[in-house]
């Protein structure tokens, strides 16, 4: 249970900012769902709870607080220390390039490096003019597939995915987000509903994590859904099926971008003779390949 020892001693925005930013290192919560520190996921939980912006000058943080407010700032800090419930499940909010999703339990929280080659229009692996529709496979909360449409206005998207939960998600972020005539949500077991579809762009962020990560998550990860995570003992059931039918849903000059995680050493290991380009990104991750329409295996 969360340490509440002095909590009626607190009175201003900054007192609780700190406050919480302590119990959650003397709790130690793992971050990794947005922020990757106490000071900033105390912050962004704080304001967020006061309906403040994130850019709120400084100076407010000197003001006091009711006890309602209060009251409701401890509800939380106590969800994210003694659930170890993730910051955004808390907020159901998440950003991804740029755009404010709506997230639960439902769905696993954005957080790919994906968002840099999106906020580039898939730059320069193929010209973003060029692409006229996108498929975003094992979509979750629509987040990669909204936010392709808005970074691509002329592009149709479709985006897949077996879980009645993560497309009712993905609904609602269509919807709030204006995009529902772009985008085109399709319940499907990887490529199993989209016989005779084909795409210019492929990105998928299947369930890659083996059964030893699995056994090793921290507690927060357990809050998302288990069939989003796990991909076999190796982490590969997904991405398997995925290279095997990948070819007869690309166009000519088509490309696939697959996130696979921890799990590139498996994957190099078991298929050595597929020349996968693994991608950097300036704000950092891994873990991400790209392969073209020649180089996939033939289906």
């Amino acid at each position: 249970m969360m340490n509440e020892t002095g909590i009626d001693s607190l009175s201003t925005i900054k007192d609780y900012i700190r406050w919480a930013a302590s119990r959650f290192n003397e709790a130690n919560i793992f971050f990794g769902h947005g922020t990757d520190n106490a000071f900033d996921e105390a912050a962004y939980l704080t304001l967020h709870t006061l309906h403040l912006p994130a850019d709120t000058p400084s100076f407010y943080f000197d003001t006091h607080l009711t006890s309602i407010e209060r009251d409701e700032l401890l509800r939380v800090f106590r969800k994210r220390v003694d659930e170890r419930m993730p910051a955004p499940y808390i907020t159901h909010e998440s950003w991804f390039c740029g755009i404010p999703f709506y997230v639960d339990e439902r769905v696993l929280i954005p957080r790919s490096p994906i968002a840099e080659l999106i906020e580039q229009g898939f730059a320069p692996w193929i010209e973003p003019e060029m692409v006229g529709n996108v498929l975003d496979l094992c979509t979750g909360s629509g987040c990669i597939a909204i936010a392709s449409a808005l970074s691509l206005p002329d592009a149709q998207v479709d985006g897949a995915d077996l879980s009645d939960d993560a497309l009712a998600v993905a609904h609602k972020n269509i919807e709030e987000l204006g995009v529902a005539d772009q985008v085109n949500l399709i319940k499907s077991d990887l490529f199993g509903a989209l016989k005779g579809k084909k795409y210019d762009v492929i990105v998928t962020n299947p369930p890659y994590v083996d059964q030893p990560e699995m056994d090793a998550l921290p507690e927060e990860f357990r809050h998302e859904p288990r069939m989003a995570l796990e991909s076999g003992d190796d982490g590969l059931d997904a991405i398997k099926v995925i290279l095997a039918e990948a070819d007869e849903h690309l166009n000519d000059g088509g490309i696939l971008i697959a996130e696979v995680g921890a799990s590139q050493p498996q994957l190099e290991e078991t298929f050595p003779e597929l020349p996968f380009t693994w991608l950097e990104f300036e704000r950092g991750g891994s873990g991400i390949f790209l392969l073209t329409k020649e180089q996939l295996p033939k289906s």
